[in-house]
């Protein structure tokens, strides 16, 4: 079908339009920019904005979905209840399993993944949903000092023929990877995921600012979670994060709930690393969504009080944050432009894990994921690869048959 939102203020990472359209024919972009007549459907949406959907790449889950799971369909049902926060895709949130590698988790992420792409999805499930885009797996081979909700037991010593077969049993659908670099064979992992177009993010990481530099130097281009679980920045201890600050083409991933990181950190990461390469990410667990609550985190019990999710020993453990509150909160918190807070959510994730030629603009050709925004910046529509998500009752109604 084709479509045109008429009249919005249209905003990515490179533009902002006062008032213009957005055609979307089928699942792509047709147009983009000042308004002009477009042919077929024609939907007023004067007074809000319109920008790129969210693409979350650090997430566990959200809805009362986890996506560590065994289960395809409580994958699917997650990207159906991410669509009500702006998010049009997302990388599945795979971590470590006692004594083994998760197998079976990977698997029900490949699954999941094909039967998305295929569009034969289980009753109860059924498109449109935000797009699984990949696997990222945050584990097994982190630092011990660093591991933060991670158990030991789910801790492995770096091996490429354990991470080959973590390759395999992904079924080319891994694009994301989490490790310490400074770990005894984590050189060779490194250069194994490079080589396999996987992109590496150093995190739960003790590594110091000199074997950062290396890892960088080997491949790696994204930091996760920044300042949380990793060697803290000192002026004579650097660490990691000063490593990646120095490099024009290392991605840094910020949680900006406030609880991880205080808001004048959030503001000086964003300095540091610049509005090009920081990653506004939810590390969002089953609970995100359903306020105070008692839930679970890969076998783990948990508990949500006054919007802080932590383990029974009071470990704080991932996050409830949800996409939207996070843009809000870094344009809050900051002093950038609204423009280059939406990259934070859009155009530098895309980049990070290579799906910007077709995800994170507004731009024809595109992907037609789009956010339809009110002044508050609260979401009132998600559309997804041209179908519409979610949509407020309001918006339900005027967007109509879409």
């Amino acid at each position: 079908m084709r479509y045109t939102l008429r009249g919005a203020r249209l905003i990515d990472a490179a533009t902002d339009t006062a008032a213009g359209d957005v055609t979307i024919d089928g699942a792509r972009i047709a147009a983009a920019g000042r308004a002009t007549a477009r042919p077929g459907t024609v939907i007023a949406a004067d007074g809000m904005l319109v920008v790129p959907g969210f693409i979350d790449v650090h997430t566990h889950g959200g809805g009362g979905c986890n996506l560590h799971t065994t289960a395809p369909d409580e994958i699917l049902r997650y990207a159906r209840w991410a669509a009500s926060t702006g998010v049009t895709s997302f990388l599945i949130g795979v971590v470590g399993t006692p004594d083994g590698l998760p197998e079976a988790q990977l698997g029900a992420a490949a699954a999941a993944i094909d039967l998305r792409r295929e569009g034969t999805v289980p009753p109860g499930t059924e498109l449109p949903g935000a797009e699984p885009l990949g696997i990222h797996l945050e584990g097994p081979y982190i630092n011990e000092r660093r591991r933060g909700a991670h158990p030991v037991a789910w801790l492995r010593t770096p091996d490429a023929g354990e991470m080959a077969r973590v390759i395999e049993l992904a079924r080319g659908c891994l694009r994301l990877v989490t490790l310490a670099p400074e770990l005894p064979g984590a050189s060779e992992l490194i250069r194994l995921l490079v080589r396999a177009g996987v992109t590496v993010s150093m995190g739960h990481t003790d590594a110091t600012y000199e074997q950062a530099l290396e890892a960088i130097q080997l491949g790696v281009s994204h930091v996760t979670h920044c300042c949380n679980a990793m060697r803290p920045m000192l002026h004579r201890d650097p660490g990691p994060l000063s490593a990646a600050a120095q490099v024009a083409d290392v991605f840094g991933e910020v949680i900006a709930d406030g609880v991880h990181v205080h808001p004048a950190m959030v503001n000086v990461l964003v300095k540091l690393l610049g509005a090009d390469r920081a990653i506004m990410i939810t590390d969002a667990l089953a609970a995100a969504g359903r306020g105070d609550a008692d839930f679970e985190f890969a076998g783990q019990p948990a508990r949500v009080v006054q919007g802080v999710a932590r383990l029974a020993d009071g470990t704080i453990t991932g996050s409830v944050l949800t996409m939207d509150a996070a843009l809000r909160n870094v344009a809050r918190m900051t002093a950038i432009s609204l423009p280059a807070a939406v990259g934070m959510l859009t155009r530098n994730p895309a980049r990070s894990i290579h799906v910007d030629e077709r995800k994170g603009l507004l731009r024809a050709g595109y992907d037609a994921d789009l956010v339809m925004l009110d002044a508050d910046l609260t979401v009132q529509a998600t559309i997804c690869r041209g179908a519409v998500a979610y949509a407020t009752d309001e918006w339900r109604e005027r967007l109509g048959a879409l």
